[in-house]
């Protein structure tokens, strides 16, 4: 009779302990698939540059899935500057807490917002005006698909 009984306790024991893992394992795969809808429904803000240069004509680059654009010289920049007073890799603007923030990637003739010096990541509006050597670029946010600045 007690090996029934103790047979009977260990399948118990594996059922609750199977029945365990699997609330677990239930629980995780619910937090991942919210996780999954929180980062999904996530939408960059999108970002204009008009682009100004002495001797070359305006340009307009919009951007509206990157969450990363890095301003300079360099052919891999997203935002690729034709100016010998810029650096190679200038300055860099990142989405990130659903805004645009603006950081200079210790350039040798600085980054100025606004014709401030940038110090520090900083956040940019619509008609922000952020100057990388001799060149101007002007920033339109769109926010609920109207261009603003």
């Amino acid at each position: 009779m007690s090996a029934v009984l103790l047979l009977g306790l260990r399948i118990l024991a594996a059922v609750v302990l199977y029945g365990f893992v699997g609330s677990a394992l239930s629980m995780l795969w619910l937090s991942l698939r919210q996780q999954s809808t929180l980062v999904s429904n996530r939408k960059v803000i999108p970002l204009t540059l008009t682009i100004q240069t002495d001797d070359v004509p305006t340009r307009v680059l919009k951007f509206t899935e990157t969450t990363e654009i890095v301003i300079g010289r360099d052919p891999d920049c997203e935002c690729l500057l034709e100016d010998s007073t810029i650096s190679a890799r200038h300055a860099r603007l990142t989405f990130h807490h659903n805004q645009w923030w603006l950081e200079d990637l210790q350039s040798t003739n600085g980054t100025r917002l606004n014709d401030e010096m940038l110090g520090t990541a900083t956040i940019v509006v619509s008609a922000d005006q952020i100057r990388c050597g001799q060149t101007t670029l002007t920033v339109n946010l769109e926010t609920n698909g109207v261009a603003h600045g």
